[in-house]
This record gives C-alpha cells, structure tokens and sequence, in this order.
C-alpha cells in the first residue's frame, strides 16, 4: 500500500468520473501479476500517464513513469512525483535516470516509457528512441506494449485544454508483452514493438466513434482528419526546436553583453 500514489489515484478517478470520461481497456491481462516490465505507451496528450496507469490496476499494480524532470521540481508537482516514486529524466543527461530505471525494473518495479518522448501532433507514432527496449534487454525483462486513443480530445498540444465535463470515450489496449533477447539488435527490438503498436492504434482508431466538425482536428489526416501528417508535424517540431534554440542563444549572448 502506497499513499501518496492511491490517494493521487483515487482523487484522478474522482476528476474523471466529473469528466465524464468513459474508459475501455483491454489486453490487462497482458500487465505482469509480478516482476518488472518496461510498459511502453504512445504519446498524443498531455494526460495520457494517468490514463495508462488505469490499465494495470487489475493486475493491482503501479507504474513508475519516466518524466522529465521539470515536473518534479514544480512546488505542487514535484512532491507528489516524487512521493509516487516516478523516474525524472534530464533531456541533457539522461544517464542517471537510465541507471535508476534499469534498477527498479531489475527490482521487480514496472516502468512507463513513452518512447516518442514528446507528444505527437499528427497522432501518428512517431519514430521511437530505442531506451525502451535498451532497458528491457539490461535487466531481463519484457517490454509490454499499450495504446491509448482519444487522450487527445481531453488536452494536447496546440489545442486548448477541455478539462470540463466533456464525455470523451477513451480507449487503452495492451499487447502480448515482448521479449528482447540477450545479443539482439536493439534497433529491431524497438522496430518490433513500434510495428505491434501501430496495428493496435490502427485497430483502435477504426473502432472509435466517429469523429466530426471542430472534432476532425483530433484526427490523423489519413484518416480524413485536419491534423498535420507526420512529416509536416516533424517540421512544426523542427522549426521549434530552431527557434529555442536561437533564443537561448540569444539570451545567452545579452547576458554576456555589458549593460551601459
């Protein structure tokens, strides 16, 4: 029994029950009854670890979630991520949280990773990085695959937050968990499961209630959506990642320069 993760628990059920959020999960036997497991999750809202969590409260288990650390140093956030025993991930060195997580999952703990490690626009899987399925070959677990769909309708980027009474149905599903074996390549290791999770989204997308009008932008454009393909999101990102770039530079440079 934890109490900062059951009462955060029991106070987000509280908030999705008001929410009118509708949850179809499926596949939760796929979640291990014991032993550690690197739960790997897509990434289309900014809500989408509490979601996640859902799904592996029938195998009455907690998901340590990798996040980055800006949240944990946040005066109301950081004490709860920390109190939940959650993983903090520097972008700029991410070594320590990399050792931290391989020594909870070798202890028995599950870990969420989301692999795209930022949210997608075009609610397509982006390309993944590989730390997932690095981290499951180290300590000699499975990586266990699970989708979310309709987070996105709730909060996302680029949209304004409906964090009202809004009746959005969410659905999760969780794969058959997958190995990685001892000597494989870590690169097709993370091409197999980037490939299972495209089908259950695809799955999941198709069995979805349609979606229309001002809805459509929560909708790939493969499937008659206005939300930007994954290449034109790529270069939304790219863009700002420029941009960020150039201004930290820039307030670099103007906290050199000498005031007059």
């Amino acid at each position: 029994m934890e109490p900062v993760y059951s009462s955060v628990v029991a106070v987000a059920r509280g908030v999705f029950a008001l929410q009118g959020l509708t949850f179809t999960i499926t596949g939760t036997h796929h979640v291990p009854l014991s032993g550690g497991g690197v739960v790997v999750i897509n990434h289309t809202g900014y809500l989408d670890f509490t979601y996640a969590g859902l799904a592996a409260r029938a195998s009455k288990r907690l998901i340590r979630f990798m996040a980055k650390d800006s949240v944990f140093r946040h005066r109301l956030s950081g004490p709860l991520m920390r109190g939940m025993k959650h993983i903090p991930v520097d972008r700029s060195a991410g070594g320590a949280s990399y050792v931290r997580a391989v020594r909870d999952l070798r202890a028995g703990e599950l870990v969420g990773v989301f692999p795209e490690a930022t949210i997608s626009r075009s609610f397509e899987l982006k390309e993944f990085k590989n730390g997932a399925a690095r981290m499951a070959q180290e300590a000699g677990v499975p990586m266990v695959p699970m989708v979310i769909w309709g987070s996105q309708r709730v909060w996302t980027k680029g949209h304004p937050k409906r964090l009202g009474r809004t009746c959005v149905p969410i659905r999760i599903v969780v794969g058959d968990p997958i190995r990685v074996a001892p000597g494989e390549s870590i690169d097709e290791a993370t091409t197999r499961i980037h490939e299972v999770m495209s089908q259950l989204l695809h799955d999941l997308q198709e069995g979805y209630e349609p979606m229309t009008g001002e809805d459509l932008k929560y909708l790939p454009a493969r499937l008659g959506g206005t939300a930007p393909t994954l290449e034109d999101a790529t270069r939304i990102e790219d863009d700002e990642r420029r941009e960020m770039i150039r201004r930290a530079s820039a307030e670099r440079k103007a906290a050199r320069t000498p005031k007059a």
